[in-house]
């Protein structure tokens, strides 16, 4: 099985939550969906298409835009 795996460390659990709900409105708007995992102040993220069980052009723009999100709340967060 394929995937792309993205780990992200925070301050604290706060924070943690707050990207993971930027994650899921980003998910939801794009009608894509990452598996999350939330360790305290770690969060990792396991993109695969599921019905492709790869890593697809979907999975590769959705992590792009994540990354990209998270950049753009570094300062907040």
């Amino acid at each position: 099985m394929e995937t792309l795996t993205k780990s992200y460390k925070f301050e604290n659990f706060s924070k943690a939550m707050e990207f993971v709900n930027g994650v899921a409105r980003i998910a939801e708007e794009r009608d894509h969906h990452p598996d999350i995992l939330v360790k305290y102040n770690n969060v990792t993220l396991t993109f695969q298409t599921h019905t492709e069980n790869a890593v697809t052009e979907k999975d590769l723009r959705l992590a792009a835009e994540i990354d990209g999100y998270l950049k753009a709340i570094s300062a907040k967060i």
